[in-house]
């Protein structure tokens, strides 16, 4: 079985001239010493990294407006389009996904989401937003070590600590945001608005940018739109 971390030590003793023979105590080095013996978990072993999942990951947050005067029945039927946001994403490929995602859950609201009047009804706006919460590791050096020396009744001793760490630097961590704003075509009024966020791993295979998209949308729109 191989292992990403495998601490290793290395010790190495000394006995002064006409000094009793060095022995190895039960428990670990050193007992005979008047020390704490060493053994794992001593930090003389120097303990390796362990990566700590953040507790965001995954996680969705949403926020929810409805326009005070807006009359019951107004939203979530009729014809909506959608459409990016001023100040969206400049990927296009990005921008369609999130939209696509923001047209099931319409359609699924009630809305008919196919055929839009140019000239009315409702536009759903739709903008994404990527923010690094916290950067890539930096690269390290798998090796790391200390040594540790002493003296005692019974000779010298020096020790010689080293940890190896295979593991790779964490990548990452991603918040994305999407919002989303209905209005009247004609007069422009917001009618509803809300985002919704999640903060991923990067280059993480459960988070696809379909995956992130579907799992916003819909958190973004569940019970539409009733819940505010």
């Amino acid at each position: 079985m191989s292992h990403a971390r495998l601490p290793l030590a290395l010790l190495i003793l000394t006995a002064t001239a006409g000094a009793d023979p060095v022995v190895a105590q039960p428990g670990g080095w050193g007992g005979g010493w008047g020390g704490p013996g060493w053994g794992p978990g001593d930090r003389a072993y120097g303990p390796a990294r362990r990566d700590v999942p953040d507790s965001r990951e995954g996680k969705v947050q949403v926020s929810r407006f409805v326009a005070e005067d807006v009359a019951a029945g107004t939203l979530g039927h009729g014809r909506i389009g959608v459409s990016e946001m001023p100040g969206g994403s400049t990927d296009p490929r990005q921008s369609a996904t999130f939209e696509a995602a923001v047209i099931d859950q319409l359609a699924k609201a009630g809305y008919d989401t196919a055929t839009p009047d140019p000239a009315g009804g409702q536009v759903a706006e739709v903008r994404v937003i990527h923010d690094v919460v916290r950067p890539e590791e930096t690269k390290r050096s798998p090796v790391s070590g200390e040594t540790t020396v002493g003296v005692s009744n019974r000779g010298s001793f020096a020790g010689m600590a080293i940890a190896v760490d295979l593991s790779k630097p964490a990548k990452a961590l991603i918040s994305t945001r999407l919002m989303a704003r209905i209005r009247d075509r004609v007069s422009g009024k917001v009618l509803w608005e809300g985002r919704a966020d999640i903060v991923t791993r990067d280059g993480d295979a459960r988070w696809t940018e379909q995956a992130i998209a579907t799992r916003l949308a819909g958190a973004l729109f569940e019970d539409f739109p009733t819940r505010t």
